[in-house]
């Protein structure tokens, strides 16, 4: 069930639907059901977005420095920065317990899709049909979650024509091991970022634990230290966060010309705010980093992808794609009137273009803690399966951890970022409108926020708990301001996430029946788009032409300290004292970073790339420049996906870190 043809080593599949056919017809690789369960088993995913994967018996996890960052930055302070100066933990007892960290590791996969039909009435209304499907997979999960105390999430693939039931082991005493500094982590700074060749050491390693003791795990992945050759078949295990490939021409043209903009100008806007904050000092520098740090990322990812969609060619292509679908559909007498769902498709983005911008969502901690604060107390009230998802019982225990988190909220950093959410909500609606003058009370933004953020008690984790001990008579009688202002946009709140859930639904029927169209006219062969679950890509170690020059597959640690010297007086380009002290102890000849042509999002960072046997050869972190077309159309001609090699991780852990005991009980 795919609505494009597939090309190269294209596909993002999943683990109980595996491409056999075009592994054994491209490779001759044939893989057991044991192979797959043992990576899909082996593979995690971090609730902080991104990949990772169980690397020893004793619990130890490899990911990305990047995908890590979140954790580091809240374990740092004013006296430790982990994020700039790094962290080696030379025993148990000094291993950094993670303040609100969930790893997911899937158990097992269920098809529910006939049982959330039966659960939608025929005739049923958008809005009808939305409340119908939410309730159902409430139930379902509510079901699993009882019978099976894993967590339970329904997710939702081919645009709506399928539904799976995903069980996974929770794991959420999650500890820090060892991270590199950044300017390892991130050699190169933003103008490396999404460019190869590349030197990076963008990794880092945790340990969950069970009952306050090192997971003793079945399984996790062997490692190979020998590394990867040209033509090499390697496999890519993470969770791609969310594609767009199914998407009709109607549906890329409003990315294109709304809501890529839109996001492009609030990233900018938020990278200028955030590096005027880090001016204040070596502290606000340090505060602001790993969101900047984010915003920043994000803004030339976007621009990338953006950039694809500009380029007249990527539209055509689609198009031509789209036509020969529509001539497809007309011919065959049962598809009769299925060619709708394109105008009724193309009409939804037009009523997202004329809605977009609109929100009471304002970007800032506090306000995210008063705001759950609030929708919960009132969707608890409600039966399980009449509640906003995110407050249903199954996801409870991930939602209490996020509240009663004792990650640092900084009082200077929150004054800034609300100032800046309420001017933008002045902007938005105009100086007179009504609600903006109840949000603002008679004060400009910046002293509104001041007011705000002052004046509450959510800073204090005791008082999250006693709201969240509290009903919703409870949270309307708090004198917090911020709890107050979350009280005031309710309504607002809500009636803008029905309109877009109501939109959600009517293009979901429309993708759901384009898609099943297309399951007609082509088989259920293929893969759905990414939806931040476990999926499978493959791929070659390959060489490609830039600008006319060949571009070698794989770098070295030589080519790290030439990179330093060729970019002399530029910081984003100096490695760390620490590889320097030791460069005398590499083998300046190890394998330090790879690409291949295996089909991978955001949301891959941190996945284990293995080869044939399964083991360990490297550690995605980034894609290059011509791969951020992948959202909505794969090519491998030049896209390729960047790794860390897991023999370059190693001679580092050993040669620069210190870390030979470390090194040695990985992959055992």
């Amino acid at each position: 069930m795919t609505t494009v043809e597939t090309t190269g080593d294209e596909g993002m599949y999943l683990f109980n639907d595996l491409p056999l056919k075009e592994l054994k017809s491209k490779y001759d690789f044939e893989p057991t059901e044991r192979w797959a369960d043992e990576l899909r088993l082996s593979s995690v995913r971090f609730n902080s977005g991104g990949s990772g994967s169980f690397i020893s018996s004793d619990g130890l996890v490899l990911t990305n420095h990047h995908v890590a960052s979140d954790t580091l930055h809240k374990l740092s302070s004013a006296d430790r920065n982990l994020i700039d100066d790094g962290f080696l933990a030379t025993s148990l007892d000094e291993e950094l317990q993670a303040p609100d960290l969930e790893l997911n590791q899937l158990v097992s996969i269920e098809d529910v899709t006939s049982r959330v039909a039966e659960g939608i009435e025929k005739n049923a209304s958008p809005a009808e049909a939305a409340q119908q499907r939410r309730a159902v997979i409430a139930t379902i999960e509510q079901e699993s979650l009882e019978k099976t105390g894993l967590r339970s999430d329904v997710v939702t693939l081919f645009g709506g024509a399928t539904y799976h039931l995903y069980r996974y082991k929770k794991y959420t005493d999650v500890r820090l091991v060892w991270a590199p500094e950044t300017a390892a982590a991130f050699f190169g700074g933003d103008a490396d970022n999404f460019e190869y060749p590349r030197y990076c050491m963008d990794a880092t390693i945790m340990r969950v634990y069970e009952d306050g003791k090192p997971a003793q795990l079945e399984h996790f992945l062997r490692w190979n230290e020998a590394g990867v050759d040209e033509g090499d078949l390697v496999f890519v295990s993470g969770n791609p966060g969310r594609t767009q490939r199914i998407f009709t021409v109607a549906a890329l043209k409003y990315l294109r010309d709304h809501r890529m903009p839109y996001v492009l100008d609030y990233l900018r806007r938020k990278e200028i705010l955030m590096q005027q904050f880090g001016l204040d000092g070596v502290e606000a520098t340090r505060r602001a980093r790993d969101e900047l740090f984010g915003i920043q990322n994000g803004r030339k990812a976007y621009t990338g992808m953006l950039a694809g969609l500009q380029d007249p060619n990527t539209i055509a292509t689609k198009q031509r794609r789209e036509d020969q679908l529509i001539a497809a559909i007309k011919a065959d007498p049962e598809l009769a009137g299925t060619e709708s769902v394109f105008a009724e498709i193309a009409e939804i983005q037009t009523e997202k273009a004329k809605k977009l911008g609109e929100s009471v969502t304002f970007r800032s901690r506090l306000y995210d803690l008063a705001l759950t604060t609030v929708l919960r107390a009132a969707e608890d009230a409600k039966p399980n399966e009449q509640r906003l998802r995110e407050f249903t019982d199954s996801g409870r225990e991930s939602l209490v951890q996020d509240l009663l988190s004792e990650a640092p909220v900084y009082a200077d950093l929150e004054r800034v970022k609300l100032a800046d959410e309420l001017s933008r909500f002045v902007e938005t609606r105009g100086g007179d409108d009504a609600l903006v003058a109840k949000v603002l009370a008679g004060k400009s933004p910046r002293q509104r926020a001041a007011e705000l953020v002052d004046g509450t008690e959510l800073f204090d984790v005791a008082a999250r708990k006693r709201y969240l001990d509290g009903d919703y008579a409870a949270v309307q009688s708090s004198a917090d301001p911020i709890i107050q202002l979350a009280l005031l946009l309710e309504d607002e709140y809500r009636q803008l996430r029905t309109h877009s859930e109501e939109l959600d639904e009517r293009e979901r029927q429309a993708y759901a029946k384009l898609t099943q169209a297309v399951s007609k006219l082509q088989g259920n062969s293929g893969y759905p788009d990414a939806t931040f679950t476990l999926r499978l890509a493959y791929g070659q170690v390959k060489t490609y032409t830039e600008d006319g020059e060949e571009i070698q597959p794989a770098t070295d640690f030589a080519g790290a300290f030439e990179h330093e010297s060729s970019h002399l007086g530029q910081t984003d380009f100096d490695l760390p004292e620490s590889w320097n002290r030791h460069k005398d102890a590499l083998d300046l000849s190890t394998q330090l970073n790879f690409v291949c042509t295996a089909d991978i999002i955001g949301g891959n960072s941190g996945s284990p790339v293995v080869n044939r046997q399964g083991e360990l050869v490297g550690l995605i972190f980034d894609g290059n420049i011509q791969s951020l077309t992948s959202d909505y159309l794969y090519t491998d001609q030049q896209a390729r996906a960047v790794s860390v090699s897991g023999v370059g991780i190693l001679h580092a852990l050993r040669k620069i870190y210190g870390a030979d005991a470390l090194a040695d009980s990985i992959g055992k």
